[in-house]
C-alpha cells in the first residue's frame, strides 16, 4: 500500500479527451444508470426544445418511443447551425454535439429564458447512446449527422431544400451504459403534461410505436399553471373554489403563480425556474412563503379574528391544505443544492416578495369571505400544532421519542455504525421472533409491528403521535418526525419493510410507506427505504428444493419441469418459514431481493398516495381495478 502511494506521479494522471469522462463516469452527469438517468436523456433533448419555444419558434414537439427502443424527439424550432466555428475550425453542429458546455444558451442573445443551462446538454445524450442521428432544417436547408457512441460515423451531409424548421433527433440509449433501456412512458407522460401546463400554447405529443397498437397522447393547456393546480387538487375536496393567479413581469425575470386550498392536511407547493423543477426550492418559494404569511396575518388583525392566545398564524399553519405552482423565468439562474434543485439568485427573494404582498393584501381586501376560511383553517392547524406539541412533550418524558430508550420490542444490532446497520420492520410477532432468530445480530436491527399502523394520510400529528406503532418506529429510528425530523440522527442507513406476500402485507407496507413519504420524505429521497420480497413457493424435487418468489416463476419452473414429480407449499405468511428459511430466502444480503423505493416524480408519488390511502374510497377502487390484470411494480 505504501509502494503504491510512492509511485503516484504525473504519470499516473489520465486526461479523458472530448466526451470520453462522461462514458467513463455517467453518473457524474446524468445522476445514474438505472431508471432516472435513462429518461434524464429524454428530459435534455426536450427541454432544448422548449427553449426553442420559450423564444418564440415552434409551438408542436413530439417524442415517439420506437420498435427498437430508440426515442425519437422533434422540434418546429431554428435548427442548429451547421457553418464553420470560427475559433475551432469545425462546423457548429459538430461543436454542440461533441464538445461540453457549447452552445447558444450562454448567449442571451439568442434564449432569453433558458433550461437548458441547467442540464448537462444534448452532447451528453450523444455520448451516452450506442447511436445517435440529427437531422436539422437550417436557413432552408435540411442536414443529416449520425454519430456513434458520440462520435462522428461520418461527414454532416446536406439533403436538400426542406419546407418546416426545426429539428429531430433519434437516439438509442447505450446497454454498455445503462442497466435497463426501457423507458416508461407513464414517466415520459408525466413529464411531458407537467412541461404543457408550465408553457401555455405548447402542444407536447407522445407516441409509443413499441407495441402492435400505437399509443398516442397530446397535453396542451391553454389556461397554463391555472389548468395545473386544477389537476393537481382534482382527489382533494376544495376550501376555496377559486384559483388565485398571479403573474408579474420584473427587471430581469417573470414571476408565475397559481394557487388554491382544500381541506387537506398537507402543503403542496412545486416551483420551477426556466421548466426545470426545483425541488429544494430557493429563493422564489421562501420570497412567495414570506408574502403570505405576512398577508394573511395582517388580514387577520384588521378583521379580528385572533385573539390573545394566537396573536399570529405561522407560515405552516396558513399553508395547511395549500396547493401552489410558482413558476419563474429568470435571465441568468445559479441552482444550489446537492442535486442543483434550489434557486440560489438571493435578489429574487425581495422583488417576490414585496410584488405579491402588495397584489395578496389588495385580493383579500376585496375577498373578505376567502381569508377568512383560509384564517380559520389555519387557527384549526395551529390548535393542532399544541396538541401534538403536548404529544411530543408527553411522549419525551416518557421517552418514547428519544433513542435513549429504545422500543421495549425492538432487536437492536451490535453495530453502532449508521452505515452499516439494517432496520427490519417486520409483520407480526410470529414474524419478527423469526426475524430476530435468523438475523444477523451484528448487523440487522428487528422490530416487530402489531397490526396495521394509523393512515397518517387522514390524520393530523396529535393523533400520529398518539399510535404506539408508529412511536416505536420514530424511536428506533431516532429522527423525529415531520417539523423535528433530523436525518443526521438516522441510526440505521437501511430500512426494510417486511410483510407477508399477500393483500393485508401489502396494505401494511402501503401505511408504513405513506407515514414516511408525508413525514420523513428524506429517508427515501436519500435512498433508505426497501421493501424486503420473500418467496411465495418453495418446491421440492428429491432432495432439491427451490425458493420462488412470484407466479411467474412459478409458471416457468412448471414448463421447464414438466413431468416430473415435485411438492410444492404455497406460503401464507412470513410466520410459516422457519428462522434458517427467513434467513436464506429474504434476509442474507446475498441471496435476498430488495426493492428500492425510489421518488420518481414528486407529483405522480402525491396522487398515488392521495388515491390509496384518502378518504375518497372511490379513486381506490377505480386504482384497483384498474391496475388489477396489470402485475406491475409502482415505484414511488
Amino acid at each position: 500500500m505504501k509502494q503504491a502511494r510512492l509511485n503516484y506521479n504525473a504519470e499516473k494522471i489520465e486526461v479523458l479527451e472530448g466526451l470520453t469522462a462522461v462514458r467513463k463516469r455517467p453518473g457524474m452527469y446524468i445522476g445514474s444508470t438505472g431508471t432516472k438517468g435513462l429518461h434524464h436523456l429524454v428530459w435534455e433533448v426536450v427541454d432544448n426544445s422548449i427553449d426553442e419555444f420559450l423564444a418564440g419558434f415552434g409551438n408542436e414537439i413530439k417524442v415517439t418511443l420506437l420498435p427498437d427502443g430508440a426515442v425519437k424527439v422533434e422540434d418546429q424550432g431554428r435548427g442548429i447551425p451547421v457553418d464553420i466555428h470560427k475559433a475551432t475550425g469545425r462546423p457548429a453542429l459538430e461543436i454542440i454535439m461533441t464538445t461540453l458546455h457549447a452552445g447558444g444558451k450562454f448567449n442571451s442573445d439568442s434564449y432569453s429564458f433558458s433550461g437548458g443551462l441547467h442540464g448537462v446538454g444534448v452532447s451528453v445524450v450523444n455520448a451516452l447512446s450506442e447511436w445517435l442521428e440529427i437531422t436539422t432544417c437550417w436557413q432552408g436547408q435540411e442536414f443529416r449527422q449520425k454519430y456513434l457512441r458520440g462520435k462522428p460515423a461520418d461527414d454532416i451531409y446536406e439533403n436538400g431544400p426542406c419546407d418546416e424548421s426545426g429539428t429531430k433527433i433519434i437516439f438509442k440509449p447505450d446497454p454498455e451504459i445503462f442497466t435497463t433501456t426501457t423507458f416508461r412512458y407513464d414517466t415520459l407522460a408525466h413529464r411531458l403534461q407537467e412541461s404543457a401546463f408550465l408553457n401555455s400554447g405548447l402542444e407536447l405529443v407522445l407516441i409509443d410505436k413499441r407495441e402492435d397498437q400505437e399509443e398516442v397522447a397530446t397535453f396542451s393547456y391553454q389556461g397554463g399553471i391555472k389548468e395545473f393546480v386544477t389537476f393537481l387538487n382534482k382527489h382533494h375536496d376544495e376550501l376555496t373554489e377559486e384559483i388565485i393567479y398571479y403573474e408579474k413581469e420584473l427587471d430581469d425575470c417573470n414571476f408565475e403563480l397559481a394557487l388554491q386550498y382544500n381541506k387537506s392536511y398537507t402543503e403542496r407547493i412545486y416551483s420551477y425556474v426556466n421548466n426545470i423543477k426545483t425541488d429544494e426550492g430557493g429563493y422564489h418559494e421562501t420570497g412567495f412563503k414570506t408574502a403570505l404569511t405576512r398577508a394573511f396575518n395582517n388580514f387577520a388583525q384588521d378583521n379580528n379574528l385572533l385573539n390573545n392566545s394566537d396573536p399570529s398564524l405561522s407560515g405552516t399553519d396558513l399553508r395547511e391544505g395549500l396547493t401552489a405552482v410558482i413558476s419563474l423565468r429568470l435571465d441568468n439562474p445559479q441552482f444550489e443544492g446537492q442535486t442543483k434543485n434550489k434557486l440560489g439568485n438571493s435578489d429574487v427573494k425581495s422583488k417576490i416578495e414585496t410584488n405579491f404582498y402588495e397584489f395578496l393584501t389588495d385580493y383579500l381586501s376585496y375577498n373578505i369571505e376567502f381569508g377568512k376560511s383560509v384564517v380559520n383553517k389555519a387557527l384549526q392547524a395551529v390548535r393542532a400544532r399544541k396538541a401534538s406539541q403536548k404529544a411530543r412533550e408527553l411522549s419525551r418524558k416518557n421517552n418514547n421519542l428519544s433513542n435513549r430508550n429504545l422500543p421495549v420490542k425492538l432487536a437492536d444490532c451490535s453495530s453502532r455504525k449508521p452505515e452499516k446497520s439494517e432496520l427490519y420492520l417486520v409483520e407480526g410477532d410470529s414474524a419478527g421472533g423469526s426475524a430476530k432468530q435468523g438475523r444477523n445480530r451484528k448487523f440487522q436491527a428487528i422490530l416487530p409491528l402489531k397490526g396495521k399502523i394509523l393512515n397518517v394520510e387522514r390524520a393530523r400529528m396529535e393523533k400520529i403521535l398518539n399510535n404506539k406503532e408508529i412511536v416505536s418506529i420514530i424511536s428506533a429510528l431516532g429522527t423525529g418526525i415531520g417539523a423535528d425530523f433530523d436525518i443526521d440522527k438516522l441510526r440505521y442507513h437501511k430500512i426494510i419493510v417486511m410483510t407477508d406476500a399477500d393483500i393485508d402485507g401489502a396494505h401494511i407496507a402501503t401505511l408504513i410507506l405513506t407515514l414516511f413519504y408525508r413525514y420523513m420524505q428524506e429517508l427515501i429521497k436519500k435512498e433508505h427505504i426497501y421493501l424486503a420480497c420473500p418467496p411465495l413457493y418453495r418446491v421440492k424435487i428429491g432432495k432439491k428444493e427451490k425458493y420462488l418468489y412470484n407466479d411467474k416463476e412459478l409458471k416457468a419452473f412448471r414448463e421447464k419441469n414438466s413431468g416430473k414429480n415435485f411438492s410444492l407449499q404455497r406460503y401464507k405468511g412470513l410466520g410459516e418459514m422457519n428462522p434458517e428459511q427467513l434467513w436464506q430466502t429474504t434476509m442474507n444480503p446475498e441471496n435476498r431481493r430488495l426493492l428500492k423505493i425510489e421518488i420518481d416524480d414528486l407529483i405522480e408519488a402525491d396522487e398515488i398516495f392521495t388515491r390509496l390511502m384518502g378518504s375518497n374510497s372511490s379513486l381506490r377502487k377505480e386504482f384497483i381495478f384498474a391496475n388489477a390484470s396489470e402485475n406491475i411494480e409502482i415505484d414511488v
